[in-house]
């Protein structure tokens, strides 16, 4: 059934005036829009486990000199740390080469082996073990050298120190990766699933980081009332540091959605309609769609319209008063 409004012609011009004005019909065009949730929240840079190195020996000793002495210096894989002097090495590289000397008259491949994998095993660097044949002589000395990239972040000795076996001389902390822990409401957790990227950003750092891969941690904080999101970021160029606050966007998949403003969708009865635009000027057909909201100013149609469909859009009042009162919807 369909609605048709027509404009009476008026003779005086000041009335025909505001009649036109009265009946002026506004239309508008169902439109196609692309939107994604966005959700934020906030952060804290934090060392990745993985890349933390902890300089250990599994022999005690003495340092003879410290190359790396100055805490958060940066220092590069293979680089010398301290050299150090230990008993227990200089006992292990004599039956290194005690061994060597004497398999060259008596075949025991077995024991020089033996001596060569014990000094392995003690963490003395390989190129110090094949030095002693090459040489066919024993340092008294042995050098600690850094196991990663990456900058100082602790160290226990200086120069003439005694340290134990297993004792942390240095931690090293490789910063190419880091963690950003991300705090997440527990009413927002359901959302997480829906999430299709998260986008990073830090005060003095120009430039936004992106994260497809998050891992929440199974664990509530109950005095917050938050759980963890780590994030892994890829730290090019190493300007971003743990302690750094980071503020965090959480966008969901993009979807494509009919719009309509709404102005343009009259609510009765708990059903949605809009006023079609007819065949003939000033004809206008009402229809049901399902519809629902997205914003103050614009609703999303889910049925019952097609992209640049035509329905009326600023005077609904009078087609919803004229339409109730010939009973067409």
């Amino acid at each position: 059934m369909r609605l048709l409004l027509l404009i009476l012609p008026i003779v005086l011009l000041a009335q025909e005036a505001s009649v036109k004005q009265l009946f002026s019909v506004q239309t508008t065009k169902v439109q196609e829009l692309k939107s994604s949730k966005e959700k934020r929240a906030y952060g804290y840079v934090k060392e990745d486990d993985a890349r933390i190195y902890s300089v250990s020996p599994r022999f005690s000793g003495y340092v003879v000199k410290l190359y790396a002495d100055r805490v958060y210096s940066y220092v590069n894989k293979g680089e010398k740390l301290a050299l150090v002097y230990s008993p227990e090495i200089y006992k292990a590289k004599e039956d290194y080469l005690n061994s060597y000397n004497y398999t060259k008259t008596r075949a025991n491949s077995e024991m020089l082996k033996s001596a060569k994998l014990k000094l392995s095993l003690l963490g003395v660097d390989s190129k110090e073990i094949n030095a002693i044949i090459k040489n066919k002589k024993v340092t008294k000395y042995t050098t600690i050298y850094a196991p990663q990239n990456g900058y100082i972040f602790s160290k226990s000795i200086n120069n003439g120190s005694a340290f134990n076996a297993k004792s942390e001389l240095f931690k090293i902390v490789n910063l190419a990766e880091v963690w950003v822990e991300v705090k997440i409401l527990q009413e927002d957790i359901s959302m997480l699933a829906n999430m299709e990227s998260f986008e990073l950003y830090f005060k003095g750092v120009d430039h936004v980081y992106k994260v497809t891969s998050p891992l929440l941690y199974p664990e509530l904080n109950p005095k917050e009332v938050t759980m963890t999101l780590r994030l892994q970021v890829k730290n090019s160029g190493i300007r971003l540091f743990p302690g750094m606050y980071a503020s965090v966007v959480l966008k969901a998949e993009t979807q494509n959605h009919l719009t309509l403003p709404s102005s343009a969708v009259i609510q009765k009865n708990g059903n949605f309609y809009v006023f079609m635009v007819g065949e003939f000027k000033g004809e206008y057909e009402p229809r049901e769609v399902s519809a629902k909201v997205l914003d103050n100013d614009t609703y999303i149609v889910e049925d019952g319209l097609n992209v640049d469909d035509e329905v009326v859009d600023n005077a609904l009042f009078m087609l919803d008063s004229d339409a109730q009162i010939n009973a067409l919807y």
